[in-house]
């Protein structure tokens, strides 16, 4: 698959998923992933998301900023590697803002508390199973049957 095929199909996943599971090191080394509401994704990758400043996501991006964010939905899933920065531009938080984002922060983008998490996508890996759980089962079936090597679907890597 061409590379810009590979970013549309990543972006694509991210962007009918709109929910990722942010994965972050904390201060021991140890993995802390929690659910973010991706709010935009640049065709070279990057995402934004808007998050709080006491959060521990912030805590630990500015102790490391090496991620990963990984979406899913029904038969799609997608890995994003980067390194995420905090942002407080107010003019970025006031230009992203939208109602969804105000559930969490009912005093809008003035809200000294809030702030966005930008990742800087490096690579992401994405699967993709068409047909859904039925396509699947029919294939584990024949791989058995067969004796070969089950195949659901398309994956790859994309440099972003």
């Amino acid at each position: 698959m061409a590379e810009e095929q590979g970013i549309g199909k990543v972006t694509d996943i991210i962007n009918h998923s709109r929910i990722g599971m942010l994965t972050t090191l904390d201060g021991e080394g140890a993995l802390v992933s929690r659910p973010l509401a991706v709010q935009d994704v640049r065709d070279d990758g990057d995402l934004w998301f808007f998050t709080g400043l006491g959060t521990s996501q912030v805590a630990h991006v500015r102790a490391d900023p090496r991620v990963n964010v990984s979406f899913g939905k029904n038969t799609e899933w997608v890995s994003v590697a980067g390194t995420a920065e905090v942002v407080t531009d107010r003019e970025k938080i006031r230009h992203m803002w939208n109602q969804a984002v105000e559930a969490w922060f009912p005093d809008g983008p003035e809200t000294p508390e809030v702030c966005l998490l930008r990742v800087d996508s490096d690579s992401a890996e994405y699967w993709s199973s068409p047909g859904g759980t039925a396509a699947t089962v029919i294939q584990w079936v024949k791989s058995k049957v067969t004796n070969s090597r089950m195949s659901v679907g398309e994956s790859g890597t994309v440099e972003l």
